[in-house]
């Protein structure tokens, strides 16, 4: 089995809702986002699949949530735009745009400070 991983950062604003304290305010992280996808073999050219490829991705992704407050886009509506959540949403976003079965993500990683961060992880069975 590979992984590969590919980091990128956004910036946004968000509110939490009964988590207490400051994050019921409006604040905002400059999150980093590790992105992680898995892949059994190599293709011809010897890769799992292009970093490139993967950036372009993560790129689009990046754009639907940089410099957004996060609670008005459409998938926060029912759930807290928590870390644990827009990992979430990054992660599926992602399975969606590849195109290549023998690719899978693994793990999407979101940083919102220096020493918090939020992992989802994939369940490979699905």
């Amino acid at each position: 089995m590979y992984e590969l991983k590919v980091v990128t950062k956004f910036a946004a604003a968000h509110r939490l809702t009964m988590v207490g304290a400051k994050c019921e305010n409006m604040h905002g992280h400059n999150w980093k986002v590790e992105v992680c996808v898995t892949g059994d073999k190599l293709d011809d050219a010897g890769v799992v699949m292009d970093f490139g490829e993967i950036k372009k991705h993560v790129a689009e992704i990046m754009s639907m949530l940089d410099h957004k407050y996060l609670n008005e886009l459409e998938f926060f509506q029912q759930r807290q735009p928590s870390s644990e959540n827009i990992a979430a949403f990054v992660a599926g976003q992602l399975q969606q745009r590849i195109d290549n079965s023998s690719v899978r993500i693994s793990r999407v990683t979101a940083w919102e400070s220096d020493d918090a961060s939020a992992t989802y992880i994939v369940d490979q069975a699905q």
